[in-house]
């Protein structure tokens, strides 16, 4: 599916590592003519890191993107009802955020952006990025694979030796993602080689 003119909510959580090809895809989507309005979780919205300050991050969004950032759950909420975006993503999805968003909790506003946007049966997509993909939090990841509207970026082990358990998504895929998304297919295959 074309993705002109569509909205698409980019929600970041705190895979700082992950935020520089967050970006490059952002760009991509803008060149593509979509609309983009970004939420930003708590953790994003405060934490400095070696990856950068956050209110950089912060600038540099609405800089892109000439919108604004959600960056309460207040003022996430309203996704719901007033029904605006097409698709959303969770592009870095930590393990945290995987964990509290397959049992159902609403914490952050990323989290509430993805209740609020489900509500109205429309595709989220999940950008994992994650070290303990296949150890602790294997059982969520499986948990949203089976869930409906719910798709995935494919992902594959970044480190197998260093780090045998983190799995990252593909961010190059995400138009990809995105097109199939809202044509209600998951790309495939979800799991790839490593990086």
């Amino acid at each position: 599916m074309d993705l002109a003119n569509k909205s698409i909510g980019i929600a970041l959580t705190g895979s700082f590592c992950t935020f520089d090809n967050v970006f490059q895809e952002v760009e991509h989507l803008l060149d593509k003519n979509a609309n983009i309005y970004s939420i930003f979780s708590f953790n994003s919205q405060k934490i400095n890191s070696r990856f950068g300050n956050a209110s950089d991050f912060i600038d540099k969004m609405i800089s892109l993107t000439g919108n604004s950032p959600i960056m309460t759950i207040e003022d996430a909420e309203p996704i719901g009802p007033k029904n605006y975006l097409d698709i959303l993503a969770i592009i870095p999805c930590t393990g945290n955020t995987l964990a509290k968003l397959a049992n159902g909790i609403t914490d952050t506003p990323v989290l509430m952006a993805a209740k609020a946007h489900l509500r109205n049966g429309k595709p989220l997509v999940i950008s994992v990025s994650t070290n303990d993909a296949l150890s602790m939090n294997l059982k969520n990841i499986g948990t949203l694979l089976n869930s409906k509207n719910v798709y995935f970026i494919p992902f594959g082990q970044d480190n197998p030796m260093a780090k045998p358990n983190s799995m990252i998504a593909h961010t190059n895929l995400l138009i990809e993602t995105l097109e199939n998304a809202l044509d209600g297919k998951q790309l495939q295959p979800i799991v790839r080689s490593p990086f």
